[in-house]
């Protein structure tokens, strides 16, 4: 697995199966928030970039959501660390396999009952920040995924929000989306944020996304009108 340093507080953690595949770690004074676990091969590579960033333990993992590739290693981690584990809300019932994600036949218990809780809200009911990264909700590509925008860096941490080819934004995996359209109108985010590197999960990163927004929104939205 390549680490690369994609900006000052972050770090992307990336491989290949099938597709590539990205995780970040995000440093603050504290030490260490990890941003999105990948599949379970990942977590010795994970416990060993922490270690060679010698910026301090692990102290949380943020998921974006909780389809099986993002979610992992997080039962490995949490025993090796011990840390508290956060998705939105929405997000929870379905990766414990309370409910079944749209468009899935079956229900996935990608994570263990309990051990992953919602992302906190402040007393205004925004989500709170953790790290420098303010979590903004974002569904379509699942019920409750979230991004994660590094404000001081100007970096968004984006899962599956896109994918992106040739430094291009491209729409979500439409084999695991569970409403396209939702997804698509969900993207408009980097037009309020104005992020200067977008992070996806499944691609490489992409410069100043918001100038690619209305040729994403032309191209993808035809065939929802």
């Amino acid at each position: 697995m390549k680490l690369e340093q994609i900006s000052t507080h972050i770090w992307s953690l990336k491989t290949w199966f099938l597709f590539p595949m990205r995780v970040w770690l995000v440093k603050d004074e504290e030490g260490i928030t990890l941003v999105d676990a990948g599949m379970p091969f990942m977590a010795r590579s994970i416990h060993r970039a922490i270690d060679q960033l010698n910026a301090g333990s692990l102290q949380r993992i943020l998921l974006t959501h909780g389809h099986s590739d993002h979610v992992g290693s997080v039962h490995k981690l949490h025993s090796a660390y011990n840390v508290p584990i956060y998705a939105h809300e929405i997000e929870v019932p379905y990766m414990e396999g309370q409910l079944t994600y749209p468009r899935r036949r079956k229900i996935e218990k990608n994570i263990r009952e309990g051990l992953a809780a919602a992302l906190p809200t402040t007393e205004n009911g925004h989500l709170q920040s953790f790290a420098g990264l303010q979590p903004y909700l974002t569904p379509g590509h699942s019920p409750g995924h979230t991004v994660y925008m590094h404000e001081k860096d100007g970096v968004l941490l984006a899962g599956d929000l896109f994918t992106s080819k040739r430094g291009r934004l491209k729409r979500p995996m439409s084999a695991f989306t569970a409403n396209m359209k939702e997804a698509i109108e969900s993207g408009s985010i980097i037009t309020q944020l104005q992020p200067k590197h977008l992070e996806v999960c499944h691609g490489a990163p992409v410069l100043n996304p918001a100038s690619q927004w209305e040729g994403y929104l032309a191209e993808n939205m035809k065939d929802y009108k």
